[in-house]
């Protein structure tokens, strides 16, 4: 199976873990704290799949910046934080940050 598809699902964990740090209430919440922290766990479980054929600097890369980009944009239209134009632009440039790193990374031989 493509090592992106374990990556996308780490990521997606990953985003839906974050979307629930504000609900945990510094962890006095039961459910959503083990909630974050199973999501969490499947995402860097996916992520280890991605190893063998992705090197550990791109998988990081791309996990942390399209995980900070969705988390953005998600808090952005669900919980109703702002975004100014700044962050708008450095969301934009990470996106295009993961583009290149990915463009140009050498993968290990299969």
């Amino acid at each position: 199976m493509n090592p992106y598809v374990f990556l996308v699902g780490a990521i997606i964990f990953e985003v839906c873990g974050t979307m629930l740090l504000p609900f945990t209430e510094n962890f006095t919440k039961p459910v959503p704290s083990f909630g974050l922290i199973a999501l969490y766990t499947l995402s860097f479980y996916l992520m280890t799949f991605t190893l063998g054929h992705i090197p550990l600097a791109v998988v990081y890369a791309t996990w942390s910046g399209l995980g900070v980009f969705t988390v953005a944009l998600l808090s952005y239209f669900l919980l109703n934080q702002s975004l100014n134009w700044q962050a708008v632009v450095g969301l934009g440039l990470i996106v295009t940050g993961v583009i290149v790193v990915n463009s140009f990374a050498k993968m290990p031989p299969q």
